[in-house]
């Protein structure tokens, strides 16, 4: 195993109820209502993605880029008072830098979304951090799990990625890594390359070793 790929929102960290709360008064400013099945639709998704749903559905003339800075002060405020591992998480990431395993995180989330989250969690459990920003095309795309591994040089085939939501899954599959899902919001089949769990305290280093061969 060269590496393994860390997912962000409702995998490394709790952050699917604070999405809830931002989304909800967002579109509660643009004239609409929010609810979990409009969630369901996003979850794993990107940000002009969402940006774009929202405006879709209240039909609101706003600017997205200002819709988008609403999303980026919510979360930022919410952020900023501290987030909550996953179980299990922090013990996994310990555990891998404890044994040389090399890691990355990829989200679709913005950079200063993400460094807002690493202050809580800890930059320095990861060599490297993808985000939205650095790619053209975010999950489903391969392309953010592609970049991860090319920034690491390391083969994607010896990778496992953690996911907790169908687009990530989808992405880090067509790039090629073996899969660990724990699902968050929607559910995730057992697949052919993919193994679901249900938490991250059922994860340790030799299990994810164990899908690598």
């Amino acid at each position: 195993m060269d590496a393994v790929l860390f997912d962000m929102d409702g995998l490394l960290v709790d952050t699917e109820g604070v999405w809830f709360e931002v989304e909800t008064e967002v579109v509660t400013r643009l004239g609409g209502a929010w609810g979990p099945e409009h969630q369901e639709q996003l979850v794993g998704g990107s940000w002009d993605r969402t940006v774009a749903y929202m405006l879709e559905l209240t039909q609101a003339d706003v600017d997205p880029m200002v819709v988008g800075e609403w999303l980026i002060d919510g979360m930022e405020s919410r952020l900023s008072r501290g987030v909550e591992p996953m179980p299990g998480a922090l013990d996994l990431l310990r555990g891998l830098g404890d044994q040389g395993v090399r890691t990355a995180l990829v989200t679709s989330s913005l950079r200063i979304i993400a460094d807002a989250v690493l202050k809580a969690v800890g930059r320095e459990h990861f060599e490297i951090v993808v985000t939205a920003d650095d790619v053209t095309r975010t999950k489903p795309h391969p392309e953010p799990y592609l970049t991860a591994a090319g920034l690491l040089s390391v083969d994607p085939e010896r990778c496992v990625a953690l996911e907790d939501s169908p687009n990530g899954v989808a992405s880090a599959t067509a790039a090629g890594c073996r899969v660990v899902a724990v699902p968050g919001v929607l559910p995730i089949a057992q697949a052919p390359g993919r193994v679901v769990m249900p938490s991250l305290l059922d994860v340790d280093v030799d299990f994810l070793r164990s899908l690598v061969r």
